[in-house]
């Protein structure tokens, strides 16, 4: 009885002191983050709300969309449906993919090896999906394709809109019922948008090979699904796979690269919060944290002896007995 006791006392102070190092991890990186978001909250609060943009963009679609006959699709034809009983699979897995990245992007405040800042990560993973979703509002706007979804097909009530009887009501895009049951927006895919991009951000900045390879399966998967579900055309899904691959490589190079942490010391976080005087500044405190001289001039003693500069006087003189020889 007595070890029992021990056991549980000593399993309580265990926890209670991990608890502690959590707790103040915590705090640490929240006081970080919160110096990160104090910079970079204007960028932060666009994406945000070109999120709405986006939203809005789709619902107002919707206005102009006529259902028609399905157009022919080699997807169809390869794939079997899935039918209405089973359209819940795709966004299962999308939820999944979604929470999943989320999730993920926020790490740093839990775990002790950490590669990202939080709020760097999103301000990166917004360019892309801002300049991604900018393409598509061009795009399916440029031609409205008949809907395959159900819901979107001839004789289903919710494939077209009424007129709307004010602004408000367009505004509002009936979230979440208006995302969900939307027409028109077609191509190319806002799933596969949200999908690669977190995929490739996870390729660049994930530190796990096994999750690397999955998350790519994962899409593949995501992929297939909504095809099968019918809730995109084939061409939906695959100028979403090369469109977005673009999209990032290119957004990726006007970026300034985020400072890497595996490291584990503080010092490509002061560039972000304080702004140095000079290039020269920061490499010399990089240089002290590394344990290294701060300055990179030799400052020891020199003489000159027929004509060579000679790094000592102990050198000199054994130059000068040498000569003498």
């Amino acid at each position: 009885m007595e070890v029992v006791v021990v056991v549980q006392l000593r399993m309580t102070l265990y926890v209670a002191r991990e608890a502690s190092k959590l707790w103040k991890r915590i705090c640490k990186e929240v006081s970080i983050e919160i110096l990160l978001l104090a910079e970079k909250w204007k960028l932060l609060l666009a994406g945000l709300i070109f999120q709405y943009i986006h939203g809005l963009a789709a619902r107002g679609v919707h206005y102009f969309h006529r259902p028609g006959p399905t157009l022919q699709d080699v997807g169809f034809f390869l794939l079997p449906e899935l039918g209405k009983e089973r359209a819940y699979i795709s966004e299962t897995l999308f939820t999944f993919i979604f929470f999943s990245f989320v999730l993920w992007t926020f790490h740093p405040f839990v775990f002790q090896s950490k590669k990202i800042y939080t709020v760097l990560l999103w301000r990166r993973v917004l360019a892309f999906l801002v300049a991604s979703q900018f393409l598509r509002i061009i795009t399916f706007y440029s031609t409205q394709l008949p809907g395959p979804n159900y819901h979107c097909r001839e004789g289903s009530p919710l494939a077209t809109l009424p007129h709307p009887g004010s602004v408000l009501e367009v505004l509002l895009i009936n979230f979440p019922r208006g995302v969900i049951y939307g027409c028109g927006d077609l191509i190319f895919s806002s799933h596969m948008i949200f999908t690669l991009v977190f995929v490739l951000t996870y390729q660049k900045y994930g530190t796990r090979r096994d999750i690397k390879l999955l998350a790519w399966l994962t899409a593949v998967t995501q992929s297939l699904l909504i095809i099968a579900s019918r809730k995109h055309y084939t061409v939906d899904v695959v100028v979403a796979w090369y469109t977005v691959n673009l999209v990032v490589f290119f957004v990726d190079k006007k970026l300034p690269e985020l400072p890497d942490r595996t490291n584990g010391t503080p010092s490509p976080l002061l560039p972000l919060v304080t702004k140095d005087k000079d290039s020269r500044t920061k490499e010399e405190h990089h240089k002290l944290l590394n344990g290294n001289s701060g300055d990179t001039v030799d400052w020891r003693p020199r003489v000159q002896v027929n004509g060579k500069i000679l790094e000592d006087a102990n050198s000199a003189h054994a130059d000068t007995a040498l000569n003498s020889a």
